[in-house]
């Protein structure tokens, strides 16, 4: 199981290898919603997401025997550039498998990585048996996403960064907004908040219709998606929690927020407008939270989480031609 001092590990390894992203603020934002709002910009980390810590904290974690015979992961974009990087760094080979549907950006920037990439059907092929098998048969070590105690260590390691963040600007308690797919993020923020900022309450952020977690979290017990298709948040899209990273939110997490995907487009131009920061539609789900649903909100201060920018262009333009 993840632990805060796997955390504490990880950002040792990560040092001078990721960025210290910075926490934004806009009185524009803090007026529209109500409340104080800052952004933790990991769509400015390498990679153009937080990704990249998981990835790198999972590869550099490796015994060096295994390492050297390289890494394999599935993802819709943003893990698989985090780990396709990571694995370029540390001169070992990467198989990427994506989704056929992946935005266009997200599979160039993978196999510009050096990864190869190997596409499948989301709606028809199982992912996690594509990777078991040629794991197998090439003897590749399987990154996953987020049920991965390494991943999880480094993507707690922005709890860690937050907390510092707050204290610097005399936050005394908020409500952390991430946008979640299978809970990496969320689930190594809030181990790394328990542990550094007792008094911040994690709150998962899933586009409508995806809203795994939420309902989750409601229930006590793990419910699935009943589609894999069907919303512009690509990359928050997951069959369901994962087993690892769900206990952790059960036990620390607040109540999920569900936010449309025209609230998701509409906060990706006011980051532009106002933050002057480029995010990709499941990356602005935290914000689009903080910014529509502050009757979910309990504290008069939020801090949401932009985990991702790389976003295609004629999404973007229909973000600005909407709401910019």
């Amino acid at each position: 199981m993840a632990s805060i001092e796997m955390i504490v590990a990880a950002r040792a390894r990560l040092r001078g290898h990721a960025r210290r992203t910075p926490l934004l603020s806009s009185p524009f934002l803090d007026e529209m919603a109500g409340r104080r709002v800052f952004v933790k910009a990991e769509c400015l980390q390498h990679t153009g997401s937080f990704k990249f810590r998981g990835g790198w904290s999972a590869v550099s974690g490796l015994e060096p025997d295994v390492r050297k015979r390289g890494v394999i992961a599935f993802s819709s974009g943003n893990h698989a550039q985090g780990v396709a990087l990571a694995a370029k760094l540390h001169g070992v080979p990467s198989v990427i498998i994506m989704p056929s549907d992946a935005p266009k950006l997200k599979i160039d920037n993978t196999r510009a990585f050096g990864a190869e990439v190997v596409l499948y059907d989301r709606a028809k092929e199982d992912r996690d048996a594509i990777g078991d098998r040629l794991s197998a048969e090439r003897g590749l070590t399987l990154v996953k996403p987020f049920d991965e105690p390494l991943v999880i260590a480094g993507q707690g390691t922005t709890g860690l960064e937050i907390s510092e963040q707050a204290e610097e600007e005399g936050i005394k308690t908020a409500e952390v907004l991430i946008p979640c797919g299978g809970g990496g993020l969320s689930s190594g923020v809030a181990l790394a908040l328990e542990a550094s900022a007792p008094s911040f309450t994690v709150r998962t952020c899933e586009p409508e219709k995806f809203d795994d977690f939420a309902r989750s979290l409601a229930a006590g017990e793990i419910r699935r998606n009943a589609s894999m298709t069907g919303s512009i948040c690509d990359a928050i899209i997951t069959p369901e929690p994962g087993k690892i990273t769900f206990p952790i939110l059960k036990r620390l997490a607040g109540a999920g927020i569900v936010v449309t995907d025209e609230e998701a487009l509409r906060a990706m131009a006011l980051a532009f407008k106002r933050l002057k920061i480029i995010v990709e539609p499941g990356g602005a789900v935290a914000l689009a939270a903080a910014l529509f649903h502050g009757k979910a909100l309990e504290s008069d201060t939020v801090i949401a989480i932009t985990s991702g920018g790389n976003v295609d262009t004629d999404v973007f333009a229909t973000a600005l031609e909407r709401f910019g």
